[in-house]
């Protein structure tokens, strides 16, 4: 097996300010999660950590991008100034937007191609792209605004606005550093009284389903922390990790399947507490915030209680993929999807589903490593062989 944990403390060596290991394992978790999450009618989906709480993998995704952008953007804009950190977001913006580009097309010829199989699915209509299909004109122009996107394709456009509003961040930071997290929570709070969002399918009056506005709070939540505008949480506080375990285990029995769906009155309490699944998805609810925070503060709490954790050989595999995040997210969509093609034509049982979910898995963890690859630019350095 290779030497995993070496090759990672080499892969940081370069870096001016070392990435922390917990921030890229806790991004490879959300990328592996993301997966199986979005693998259609994935049996294993119904064991991912969302089952258990009110957050998911999502909300793990956005705060660890917040937090990863401090590092790789909030440096310089401190070194560099206002101008030249503005200038690398928009880098950062151009290499996101293209991505999400690319993938939305690249899944909607592959679902094209499948629906053509012998006894396919509409994969086209699966996708929700068949405005594509049958008035090309009319929707091209809506993908590359941004005003057309499938439910598979809502979370790269949310981390663009995320990644827009850095600048304004940095520039209020400069006046005062509670400016910016006023203005988020401020944001995030007119969110959930008017429910202002961004248009999607505008035909259809709908709008995007990860609202920015109100994700915002969490990414930059994580980037206050980067930054240094919030305070580095004490870990093991004994009456807060206490009382966020007892938060975590009370959010089990209303939202874990084999309660709700075997003790009516369970769902009943459930439906009280979460009305609407989808506005509470979309608009960051505030239970859905603080069920993240107390998952966190107890997962670092026992990182830093037993450090061994982030010894074993899995994790500088797992912190890979959280390294080559923006890869491994576009590889998850699509293996998802492929996969989901994969149990569509073999069928759905404990077999197949293992076969699907561990293939794409192990792909992920591949793509992840060739993308890692090509960025030491191996060519560069060794002997010379020959000529092209």
């Amino acid at each position: 097996m290779l030497d995993m944990t070496a090759e990672y403390a080499a892969a940081q060596k370069p870096a001016k300010r070392p990435r922390d290991l917990r921030l890229d394992l806790f991004r490879g978790l959300a990328m592996l999660i993301i997966f199986i999450a979005h693998v259609p009618d994935n049996a294993w989906d119904r064991w991912i950590p969302a089952r258990f709480g009110f957050s998911s993998a999502a909300e793990l995704f956005v705060f660890c991008s917040g937090l990863a952008s401090s590092l790789a953007f909030g440096s310089v804009f401190v070194r560099r100034g206002w101008f030249m950190g503005a200038a690398r977001i928009a880098y950062r913006m151009w290499q996101v937007y293209w991505a999400h580009i690319g993938l939305f097309f690249a899944l909607a010829v592959i679902s094209i191609m499948a629906s053509k199989l012998p006894g396919a699915r509409d994969y086209v209509t699966a996708l929700e792209i068949g405005p594509l299909i049958q008035r090309p004109a009319g929707a091209l122009p809506q993908v590359m605004t941004l005003t057309f996107l499938p439910d598979l394709l809502n979370i790269l456009p949310m981390y663009l606005v995320l990644l827009a509003l850095v600048p304004v961040v940095m520039a209020l930071a400069r006046l005062a550093r509670w400016l910016p997290l006023a203005l988020s929570f401020c944001l995030w709070l007119i969110v959930q009284v008017t429910h202002i969002d961004l248009p999607n399918h505008v035909e259809q009056g709908w709008v995007w389903f990860f609202n920015p506005f109100a994700w915002q709070m969490l990414f930059f939540t994580g980037f206050a922390f980067g930054m240094g505008f919030l305070p580095r949480p004490t870990w093991n506080v004994p009456v807060l990790f206490w009382s966020c375990v007892i938060f975590l285990l009370l959010a089990v029995p209303v939202n874990f399947w084999a309660f709700t769906e075997n003790v009516p009155a369970l769902q009943t309490l459930r439906d009280w507490i979460v009305p609407d699944a989808g506005v509470a998805t979309s608009e960051l609810s505030p239970l859905r915030y603080l069920h993240f925070l107390a998952s966190a503060y107890v997962a670092l709490s026992l990182a830093d209680r037993y450090p061994r954790i982030l010894h074993n050989r899995v994790v500088p595999w797992i912190a890979m993929v959280g390294q080559q995040s923006l890869a491994t997210f576009m590889a998850s969509l699509s293996l998802a999807w492929i996969m989901g093609m994969m149990l569509d034509v073999f069928g759905r049982n404990l077999l197949t589903d293992a076969i699907a979910n561990i293939t794409g898995l192990a792909a992920v963890f591949a793509i992840a490593y060739l993308v890692r690859w090509f960025k030491r630019k191996p060519w560069e350095g060794g002997r010379r062989h020959g000529h092209a």
